[in-house]
């Protein structure tokens, strides 16, 4: 298991966009567990459901919001604090340097774009599921694609946990990103309820939308790393 800690990759801008998309996850989910609904209410009633998108459904529990709605609404939900602290981790991490690089409006693009992709992703490959999927990773994964495309050699302060072994690493990021990529490509399919096809799809969408980014004469040269 490896956890990150930080990039040694400095950014030269303020981060607006990811400080403002944490403080906006940790504020729903403060309002979710704080409300006398709980937290299983929000889950169902702004969740994504793969059944409703693939049959055009809109039957639930409780009054839910349209699916296409809902596909925005799930990427802000979270189910745990356990959840929501390791999504914003990745976020702060990896997002910031990211957004260094396309500016503001184009790192919110990247980030709505990627998550629609990662929840449409997990709803092809889960048609017939009426679990709900919610939060941040298929989004948050995008950005760790992007980040790879960027800053292949960055080094990653990492925590390695292997067996009784604990040790505090620095990991390039190619290594470190492939091998969690590498790490949901190998649990697809067992569940667990985690949504690893969103984080594959999520991914692979944010490598292709900044590939496609470097074609149209992104200069970039002064942010490898």
């Amino acid at each position: 298991m490896f956890i990150p800690l930080k990039d040694e990759n400095p950014t030269e801008k303020f981060s607006i966009i990811t400080v403002s998309l944490i403080v906006i996850n940790c504020l729903v989910f403060i309002y979710q567990a704080l409300s006398p609904q709980g937290l299983e209410y929000y889950v169902l009633k702004f969740g994504i459901i793969p059944y409703e998108i693939m049959h055009w459904s809109f039957e639930a529990g409780v009054p839910r919001v349209a699916w296409p709605l809902s596909l925005l609404t799930g990427m802000f939900l979270h189910g745990s604090l356990f959840h929501l602290g390791g999504n914003m981790l990745y976020l702060w991490i990896f997002g910031n340097n990211v957004e260094d690089v396309l500016g503001h409006f184009r790192y919110l693009l990247l980030y709505l774009i990627s998550g629609l992709s990662a929840s449409l992703f997990h709803t092809v490959f889960s048609a017939n599921s009426q679990v709900p999927m919610i939060g941040a990773s298929g989004a948050i994964a995008g950005l760790l694609g992007a980040y790879l495309v960027l800053f292949p050699s960055a080094r990653i302060k990492t925590l390695l946990f292997l067996f009784v072994y604990v040790s505090i690493i620095y990991i390039p990021a190619w290594i470190f990103l492939g091998l969690w990529f590498a790490l949901q490509v190998a649990n697809v399919g067992l569940g667990g309820g985690v949504a690893w096809f969103a984080h594959v799809g999520g991914f692979l969408t944010g490598m292709a939308l900044m590939w496609q980014r470097l074609r149209k004469g992104l200069n970039i040269n002064n942010y490898y790393s």
